[in-house]
């Protein structure tokens, strides 16, 4: 683990301030590309279950959206598009982007091949209102997201950009508690490794296993931004969102740490011998009407 190190003058691309925040999105980017071929192989994702309709939505966020039915919804950072489409298999006019070509690419050929329809932008979040106009009843995105994103002000900014008045936001994420432990392979209990408030400089991680199939390695590393609770509330209520709900959870939808327990449910937990410890968290916030 390492920082990107000393600041640097900031410079200008395309007409708008480019930082060294750049340089790290775009590391980002080689590697979900490189994750999305991975990815598109055999069962990592449940590609053959989505395909023949018998995958379903992670049944926490499925029941906190409600009904979609005849909703326009804009799915932020939704990598190959297997939740954007299957949003869109429950009655959804789905609008999907992602920072990756390759992960669009795939989406728009799930699409057609499937017959559902959807549209999918290629887009850093933060350039999207350049390349996206519109307004849409929810703005939804879920599960390893924000650790991607190293400005949640302008992060809230975009999705009160995109929202209706009357519209909806909605989140499922890891517990930004979580990211304070020690989680290798050879972990066997929680131990406290990194801090958990947030950090103006990214994490550099060096190339490492897909974290979805450990048996394939990806030749690019990532940067990673850590955020607390207060910053992730901080950057939707400063655009005038109401919070409907913040709602933490004893389980998560992957085994972030190796000795968790997968239930009958499908969700990962601590052992039972921990004490119950908030593992993911959800929240729904509304603009007004």
């Amino acid at each position: 683990m390492d920082t990107m190190g000393d600041n640097e003058a900031k410079r200008m691309k395309g007409g708008r301030t480019m930082s060294r925040w750049d340089e790290a999105i775009a590391a980002n980017k080689a590697r979900w590309n490189e994750l999305t071929a991975i990815h598109s192989r055999d069962e990592t994702y449940g590609m053959t279950a989505f395909k023949n309709g018998t995958k379903q939505l992670d049944p926490l966020v499925r029941a906190e959206v409600g009904d979609v039915a005849g909703r326009s919804m804009l799915h932020l950072q939704c990598h190959f598009g297997m939740d954007s489409l299957m949003w869109a298999r429950l009655g959804a006019r789905v609008t999907g982007v992602d920072l990756a070509e390759d992960a669009i690419a795939l989406a728009r050929s799930l699409s057609a091949e499937i017959g559902v329809p959807a549209t999918f932008v290629q887009s850093n979040l933060y350039d999207l209102p350049a390349v996206l106009q519109g307004e849409f009843d929810i703005v939804y995105t879920s599960w390893g997201v924000l650790y991607w994103l190293p400005d949640l002000s302008r992060w809230g900014q975009i999705i009160a950009r995109y929202l209706k008045p009357g519209g909806f936001f909605y989140i499922a994420e890891a517990h930004p508690f979580l990211n304070m432990f020690y989680n290798e392979v050879d972990a066997t209990d929680l131990r406290v490794q990194y801090g958990y408030f947030p950090c103006p400089e990214p994490t550099y991680w060096p190339p490492s296993n897909d974290y979805a199939d450990p048996t394939r390695a990806t030749t690019h590393p990532s940067y990673e931004w850590q955020h607390g609770v207060g910053e992730i509330l901080d950057g939707l209520l400063a655009t005038g969102l109401r919070v409907e709900f913040f709602r933490e959870h004893p389980f998560l939808m992957w085994d972030y740490l190796p000795f968790m327990v997968k239930g009958d449910d499908a969700y990962w937990r601590l052992p039972p011998e921990y004490p119950a410890l908030p593992l993911s968290v959800s929240l729904k916030a509304t603009k007004s009407a």
